[in-house]
């Protein structure tokens, strides 16, 4: 039986875009991108990341050659219902991200907190050399 809908040039796209990524229930358990914020003030550079179901031990927080890079998992959780038929709509897998910085942070002081699944990465900023004439003796 076909079902008739308006036609809808938004509808259709999202429906094109479906079908080019292959976004069905599979694509659900093989990739998982976290949402981030970033911001920064005078003294630092922050990076929130939200991590809602990963466990602190899955988690990563490296920085090399003014890179910082976040990686970890979210492990699918094996669950059956014998009953009842369920949806899951949450994704699961590995994830990295990564973000340049500038040569003015003070890698030494880099510091990350993950509290109630968020990931909060402060990067203080080293103060700029202010630029100066030298006296010749």
């Amino acid at each position: 039986m076909r079902v008739m809908r308006r036609y809808s040039p938004l509808l259709e796209l999202s429906d094109f875009a479906n079908e080019l990524l292959g976004a069905n229930s599979q694509r659900n358990i093989s990739g998982f991108t976290p949402a981030v914020n970033t911001r920064e003030d005078e003294k630092s550079y922050y990076i929130e990341v939200d991590l809602p179901g990963v466990k602190k031990e899955d988690l990563n927080v490296d920085f090399d050659k003014n890179h910082i890079s976040i990686s970890g998992e979210r492990k699918y959780k094996n669950e059956t219902k014998e009953e009842d038929y369920y949806k899951s709509e949450s994704f699961f897998g590995k994830f990295s991200r990564s973000f340049s910085l500038p040569d003015s942070v003070d890698a030494d002081a880099i510091s990350a907190k993950f509290e109630d699944g968020v990931l909060n990465i402060t990067i203080p900023k080293v103060a700029p050399k202010i630029a100066k004439k030298i006296e010749i003796e």
